[in-house]
């Protein structure tokens, strides 16, 4: 079983048709089947829920039903702890990133996880952490 963390770019794609949403889907019809295991902040049920109250797709009922049902896929989902949010604080300066964005990496980092994003903005800036993958590359 591989353990992934994923952020809130892969796990929209899940609701909403995009440039490798075949990908992120297959992802998740493997984490259903037993093939992965997904570990999650708790910040990916707000990045959710707000990016899809920004996207035209969505109204109130398709967003609370989304959320219903990321929760009814009982991924675990972890409230940061101090070390995670310790680490993220470090990675958010170390690679100019958001600090929502490090909390994911710092979650996979210190879990032993491989943590996969679709934001080719942020894959590029911390491509060189082995532990972390673009959606394209993940097999």
């Amino acid at each position: 079983m591989v353990l992934l963390v994923l952020d809130t770019s892969v796990v929209l794609k899940w609701f909403k048709e995009e440039i490798h949403t075949e990908i992120a889907l297959k992802i998740k019809e493997e984490f259903i089947n037993g093939v992965h295991e997904i570990v999650e902040p708790d910040l990916i049920l707000y990045e959710i829920a707000n990016a899809m109250r920004y996207s035209k797709l969505f109204n109130q009922t398709l967003i609370k039903e989304s959320l219903s049902n990321l929760i009814d896929m009982e991924m675990d989902i972890v409230i940061p702890t101090q070390e995670i949010l310790l680490r993220a604080v470090n990675l958010s300066y170390s690679y100019e990133i958001s600090l929502y964005d490090a909390v994911y990496i710092a979650l996979a980092e210190l879990i032993n996880a491989t943590m996969i994003t679709a934001d080719e903005k942020l894959y590029e800036k911390i491509k060189e952490l082995k532990f972390v993958k673009s959606i394209v590359d993940f097999k």
